[in-house]
């Protein structure tokens, strides 16, 4: 069995396990599209769909602890296509700490590991705007710091859209 199937069970069992609980810990999984507005470092600023197109597709899952704090674990391959060339360039694993702020939104608190050789961490507001019994539709703003791998230091705005179950 790949890893990739083996994931792919955990998230299936994952959502399969949010419908039926109702108490705590609260297990949910979700996935994504994220899209890299702009990079800014102290060379340059590259803008995504101007210089070149890149996406990440986070999928993770969600503990909830209590309705206020859980732990998330998220992995995002990212793939780039630039000038015609497209590639997945980097496999980010993403976990993270979860707060609960009210009214829909969550912040998340994410260390950064990236296989390209970078690190760092990744601020993200995500509010939820559509919410049904069986799945949620979310936005989210993250905003990524990276270091490492002979590259300058960077910050970069994304813009991310999603489901969750």
């Amino acid at each position: 069995m790949s890893l990739k199937s083996i994931f792919l069970f955990i998230l299936l069992l994952s959502a399969r396990l949010s419908f039926s609980q109702t108490s705590y810990p609260k297990i949910t999984g979700y996935f994504g599209i994220m899209h890299p507005i702009v990079t800014i470092n102290k060379d340059e600023t590259a803008v995504n769909f101007r210089d070149y197109y890149a996406v990440g597709f986070p999928t993770g899952i969600n503990i909830w602890k209590n309705e206020k704090i859980g732990f998330s674990f998220e992995v995002v391959p990212n793939i780039k296509d630039d000038q015609g060339t497209s590639k997945v360039t980097n496999l980010l694993f993403h976990p993270g700490i979860l707060v609960a702020l009210g009214h829909g939104y969550t912040f998340a608190g994410r260390a950064a590991f990236e296989s390209s050789g970078r690190y760092g961490f990744t601020p993200v507001l995500n509010k939820t705007l559509i919410k049904s019994s069986n799945c949620s539709y979310f936005a989210a703003i993250p905003l990524p710091v990276r270091f490492g791998n002979d590259h300058p230091a960077s910050f970069t705005v994304g813009f991310q859209f999603g489901i969750a179950f």
